[in-house]
């Protein structure tokens, strides 16, 4: 579709409002399926944004237009043909990512003469491949034939504009006219079609939308042409949910997914899709390559997968942790099938330790017995406290987001039922009640006997698969912050995608304020994954780990970057044999010496000031010494954009428009004749006459109308920055150059774990400040429209197109109505607003009258 909008100088004040408000409407008809471009023409045409070629009419690109088409001023004259053969040019256009299907010009103007019909004969005729529809708009004594023959000429369509309030249901009629051939067609066009992913607005959650057309295929009478109509559609909305949970859930294992994407890439299943507020209007169209991380593996994957083919490919990709604050490269099996009869594809997503799993058989019940009584709140005190995933293991659990409660009520249900009952998922259950055992004989066979306060732990734990975890000592359960479900938690899932011990430091943002740390319940996280061989296959089913106290531990790092070997062992002399330039106690005044994880965060620091800012990104800390690793390539950034993120509105300005605005008379201009016979109040009656039947032009969007934050939120786009390591794995010693305030720095990763020690000498003076690298959540504007459709994203168009019929009838193709002021009309109106006005007050006209006297 080409939208070509007249701006000459006739067109003005309301007119082209009116146009303006007409080309958003005609936008808002167009699906990520079609292709357009929007240009406005006086002597000249050009387009109106900086898409110079027909692209894809996604939400982003029709608001790139939908700003521009507001910027329109209207000067010159009037030059059809230049319009026309812009809009022809650009559907010639056979260089550029397009539909292919159907063809069509939307031109919007005030009214002219000439009808163009060499542009006509150049470009489409005679076989009329491409349709006109000419919309004559606002209130005006043009010809308008000129416009009824552009239309009827080129199997088109004519509309009238006249008032806002006919614009929702004139933009949208050409509809009926492209589905002309669709009807024709018969039971070959009878396919189901499927929507985008939206919010349903009824509460249920994402949902889609299969339709199948409804035509009316009856005569008007015996040797009369058959009716071309589509009556309208029929529809069946499908929740995403109920599609999960005919996929298989645990049997993948925590970083295991199913995933599936249309004919645009667009996914309708990923674990990163996510709901949204029901007051966002556009669909939830998230790119496969948006859900991830992209890269070349997966433009590839994404391409096989439109064109419906099936493969399996293992790639190394960079994936997102949980809480979006680290980056981990993995390997990955990705599968995929297209699913028959529809226009989707089907994704596995794999680790390769998650190719196979286990599978509990617990048919010894009284070791189910004895397993199940470590689950009891009574065992917690002596075999440490559990947490139990909250999972759909029986139809009549009760769920709770409380784990207190929701193992109370799993408890009492397992009272009532057995494992083996048909009303239980007997998967869940027997690998739950196994993985209760063998977390208790760890406490039995290796933690019970520890003293953990000798090596300065606040706690141990085990997490499984099967959906416990288990903390040991009990009382270490109550600051217990992470997630009771495994899947569901960062540091498992990274556990297990990391080989050697991984730190998660407390969660820290720059804007709340420090650690404190004399509760002694502050710790970090140090976990590692399970690793089973059985039958030549690698699983991991499970992460254990501790929980280091923070303040001790800052201690014991002291003394672990200095020269001595133990915490009792005296200072080391420092003298002529024996150097300490890199003793990071014994010089504490003079070097900073930390440890930070592989995102950048703090975990460890030489300096007792620094302490209650571990777990906050390391430039908030040390900006120029960040910045440094950055740049000698100690850690690599990755950007990406979050498309589904929900914003609060800005705040609005002093100066403003309210939306829909209308002129309202005074009582004095309704009684006063020469108004109502103006051509402005005819116009304004027409508004309200049209007001009345699509009364929401003139209502208020009950979003706007609620005054809650969450009413008033809409999409917004975010940008993400992560960073991880980087190519250098050596010892480094580098110079942060900066005159007579230069830093000497030493870095170097440490084996088997997701740190790097770092030794620096502090800063001398603050004239180094350099820029300050960011970590958190931004908002952004995306990246630029004008610069992405220049290389689209690959795509398909519908295998069928129906977009021609010998026997199509094209002579309906409008011939305009009029709404003409009738005299008796006006008259009547009159007498009745006449009557209807109370009757002066005489006390009013005595006073009045005595003034003038």
């Amino acid at each position: 579709m080409v939208i070509i909008v007249d701006v000459s100088g006739s067109v003005s004040g309301l007119t082209l409002k009116l146009m303006k408000t007409s080309v958003c409407e005609m936008l808002d008809t167009l699906s990520d399926d079609d292709y357009v471009n929007v240009a406005s023409f006086n002597e000249k045409a050009q387009p109106v944004s900086c898409f110079t070629h027909l692209v894809q009419a996604n939400v982003r690109n029709k608001k790139v237009f939908k700003e521009a088409v507001q910027g329109m001023v209207a000067k010159g004259t009037t030059g059809y043909k230049a319009g026309f053969e812009y809009a022809f040019d650009q559907l010639q256009n056979s260089n550029i990512t397009r539909a292919n299907c159907n063809k069509m010009i939307m031109m919007f103007t005030d009214g002219g003469e000439d009808r163009v019909q060499d542009v006509f004969e150049k470009y489409n005729w005679p076989n009329r491949t491409v349709r006109v529809f000419t919309f004559s708009v606002g209130q005006h004594n043009y010809d308008v034939t000129p416009l009824q023959w552009m239309a009827c000429a080129n199997k088109g369509y004519y509309f009238e504009i006249p008032s806002i309030g006919a614009i929702r249901i004139n933009t949208q009629e050409y509809l009926d006219v492209l589905g002309r051939p669709m009807v024709l067609a018969g039971k070959e066009a009878k396919q189901v079609q499927w929507t985008n992913v939206y919010e349903d607005a009824l509460g249920l959650g994402l949902v889609v939308t299969g339709t199948l057309p409804v035509f009316n295929l009856t005569q008007d009478g015996p040797g009369e042409k058959k009716n071309q109509l589509i009556l309208g559609v029929m529809g069946i909305d499908v929740a995403l949910n109920d599609i999960k949970r005919l996929t298989p859930n645990y049997t993948l294992g925590a970083n295991g997914y199913v995933f599936a994407i249309d004919l645009n890439g667009y996914v309708l299943l990923h674990p990163n899709l996510k709901s949204q507020t029901t007051n966002f209007r556009e669909p939830v169209t998230l790119d496969f390559l948006d859900a991830e991380l992209e890269d070349e593996n997966k433009e590839e994957i994404r391409r096989s997968m439109i064109d419906g083919n099936k493969g399996h490919k293992q790639i190394r990709t960079l994936v997102k942790s949980l809480d979006e604050r680290y980056v981990d490269e993995v390997v990955r099996n990705y599968t995929w099938v297209p699913i028959r009869s529809t226009n989707y594809s089907l994704g596995l997503v794999l680790p390769p330790y998650s190719t196979f799993y286990l599978q509990a058989n617990l048919s010894d019940q009284i070791l189910q017995v004895k397993y199940f009584e470590f689950l009891l709140p009574s065992s917690f005190e002596s075999e440490g406290h559990v947490f139990i995933a909250p999972r759909e293991y029986c139809k009549d659990l009760n769920a709770s987001d409380n784990n207190t409660e929701f193992l109370k009520n799993f408890i009492e249900l397992m009272e009532k039922v057995t494992p083996d009952s048909k009303q239980c998922n007997n998967f869940l259950l027997h690998n739950l009640i196994l993985d209760t055992g063998i977390t208790q004989q760890l406490v039995e066979r290796a933690w019970r006997d520890q003293d953990l306060n000798t090596y300065s732990l606040l706690a141990v734990f085990a997490a499984t698969d099967g959906g416990i975890t288990r903390v040991f000592p009990n009382k270490a359960a109550e600051d217990w912050t992470e997630n009771p479900e495994p899947f569901n938690a960062s540091f498992y899932r990274r556990s297990l995608d990391n080989h050697g011990y991984v730190f998660k430091p407390p969660h820290q943002d720059a804007l709340l304020r420090p650690l404190e740390l004399e509760n002694d319940t502050v710790g970090i996280l140090v976990s590692t994954a399970v690793e089973l061989s059985l039958g030549g296959h690698t699983l991991r089913p499970a992460v254990v780990g501790v929980k280091l106290d923070l303040e001790a531990w800052a201690e014991k790092f002291k003394v672990l970057a200095s020269n001595r070997t133990h915490q009792d062992q005296p200072q080391k002399q420092c003298g002529p044999n024996s150097h300490c330039e890199m003793d990071c106690e014994v010089n504490n005044e003079d070097l900073l010496c930390v440890l930070i994880d592989d995102g950048g965060f703090l975990v460890l620091s030489n300096q007792n000031h620094q302490w209650d800012q571990v777990g906050r990104f390391f430039s908030e800390v040390d900006a120029n010494l960040m910045l440094a690793l950055y740049n000698n390539s100690f850690y690599t950034r990755k950007e990406s954009y979050d498309y589904q993120a929900a914003c609060a509105p800005q705040p609005p300005g002093n100066l403003g428009a309210a939306p829909r605005g209308v002129f309202v008379p005074t009582i004095a201009d309704f009684l006063n004749l020469a108004w109502w016979t103006s051509a402005a109040a005819w116009s304004l009656f027409q508004q309200l006459l049209y007001g009345l039947i699509y009364h929401s032009w003139f209502q208020a969007d009950p979003a706007e109308a609620e005054g809650s934050p969450e009413a008033r939120e809409s999409s917004c786009v975010m940008k993400q920055t992560q960073y991880y390591f980087g190519p250098v794995n050596a010892s480094y010693n580098a110079i942060i150059d900066c005159g007579n305030c230069s830093r000497l720095f030493h870095a170097q990763r440490l084996t088997n774990t997701n740190l790097l020690f770092v030794v620096a000498e502090k800063p001398l003076c603050s004239q180094c400040e350099a820029g300050r690298l960011l970590q958190k959540e931004t908002h952004s504007d995306g990246p630029e429209q004008c610069e992405l459709v220049q290389r689209p994203r690959y795509r398909r168009g519908p295998h069928i197109c129906f977009d021609y019929n010998a026997t199509e009838d094209t002579s309906d193709c409008g011939r305009g109505a009029s709404f003409p002021p009738s005299l008796g009309v006006l008259v009547s109106l009159q007498l009745l607003l006449l009557l209807g006005l109370p009757p002066r007050p005489q006390a009013q006209v005595h006073a009045h009258a005595s003034r003038r006297v």
